[in-house]
């Protein structure tokens, strides 16, 4: 099934799968690999994951209630960084579930886990892929982030972050790092010698 499909098909059911609580409530989204998502090896191809992922970011916001506040004050999500670790490849018509919930945040932005799970011919669940992701909602009126304490009071919710785990940890300190070589990016290009 291609993604506008997938995209219709979660707006239309999420009226029906109740309510989802942020910060804590995880995101399930179960799929089936369409010959679409196919990639020369003939398993789900790697940016088809990543793809998806917007799928299970949307049903937090749409599940949580946060949509309201989104489309009233016409936030929009960016996404800065993401980290993804392939484990086992997906095949063609393997069923699999996207599970998506956030993990930490900061004054601004959010970090997310979101994982990919198969099961085996003995019914065993296995970790396909799983990654983080950082971001956030942007008010392009205001040129700036939105606070996520706003954000969480838009659902009724005062929350502190939990501590963040040493894999999240570690994520964060990497991005940051990036954050660096992409600013600098220019300036290195330019004194690069030729041929170097």
């Amino acid at each position: 099934m291609n993604l506008w499909l997938r995209l219709l098909w979660l707006l239309l059911a999420t009226p029906f799968r109740g309510r989802l609580a942020v910060p804590d409530g995880v995101s399930r989204l179960w799929f089936h690999v369409g010959l679409l998502d196919l990639d020369t090896n003939g398993h789900m191809n790697n940016g088809r994951y990543l793809t998806l992922m917007d799928l299970g970011r949307m049903d937090l916001i749409l599940r949580s209630g946060l949509w309201r506040a989104v489309l009233a004050n016409k936030w929009t999500p960016v996404l800065s960084a993401a980290s993804i670790r392939y484990r086992r490849e997906l095949r063609l018509f393997r069923r699999f579930r996207l599970d998506s919930r956030i993990v930490a945040w900061g004054d601004s932005w959010f970090v997310m886990e979101q994982r990919f799970i198969a099961c085996n011919r003995r019914g065993e669940e296995m970790v396909a892929a799983v990654a983080l992701l950082r971001g956030g909602l942007y008010d392009r009126r205001a040129k700036a982030f939105v606070s996520v304490a706003q954000l969480l009071a838009t659902v009724g919710v005062n929350a502190a972050s939990p501590e963040p785990p040493e894999e999240v940890r570690a994520f964060l300190a990497a991005e940051a790092a990036m954050k660096h070589t992409a600013r600098d990016a220019p300036k290195r290009a330019g004194t690069e010698a030729p041929g170097g």
